[in-house]
């Protein structure tokens, strides 16, 4: 059964003008140093458009690199073995992500209940409740800090859709992520 966490809008519309880069799982073994340097690459890509003013450049960059690094950080930290699917469009009001991967059935419930949780209120609420539980148990894990820093601090609209496969024990994992890009001579005009 295929399951939807958050608003479907965000979930759709990754088909036209899509770049694509596929980390795949092999000798080199996917680690954190191909997070940073998947999302650089992306980022620097998608605000090559804003160089003619340094300050635009600079924010946008910076954003797209932030979420980026965040989705293929945890694709990678809890995947099961295979391959991490990265596609990235913008328009000239949006950037948009969707990171694909394989995850353990185990894994998948227990990200499903953290996403019934934080998917639910007010992300800056949520994410000072966040902080103060992890700041209480210094063993807490998959606190979702990262992403609730997404919604809050970027305005990331976030959604992800569980998928079942053919591979035993697992399920295909798909997050979408949009977030606002600013040019500033569309604020002048």
């Amino acid at each position: 059964m295929t399951t939807l966490f958050g608003p479907m809008d965000i979930a759709i519309g990754m088909k036209d003008n899509v770049s694509r880069l596929r980390l795949f799982d092999g000798p080199l073994d996917l680690s954190w140093h191909h997070c940073a340097t998947t999302a650089d690459f992306i980022a620097d890509l998608f605000a090559l458009r804003f160089r003619s003013s340094r300050n635009d450049y600079k924010e946008v960059r910076h954003s797209i690199g932030y979420l980026v690094n965040e989705l293929v950080e945890n694709a990678i930290k809890f995947r099961a073995p295979g391959e991490v699917v990265v596609e990235a469009a913008m328009d000239s009001e949006t950037f948009k992500v969707k990171v694909s991967n394989l995850v353990a059935d185990k894994i998948a419930s227990e990200f499903q209940n953290l996403l019934s949780e934080i998917t639910v209120g007010d992300p800056g609420d949520l994410l000072i409740k966040r902080i103060e539980a992890n700041a209480a148990d210094a063993e807490a894990t998959g606190s979702g800090l990262g992403l609730l820093t997404l919604m809050n601090d970027y305005g990331a609209r976030l959604a992800w859709i569980f998928s079942p496969t053919k591979e035993e024990d697992c399920v295909w994992v798909e997050t979408y992520a949009a977030i606002p890009v600013v040019h500033a001579l569309s604020e002048l005009g």
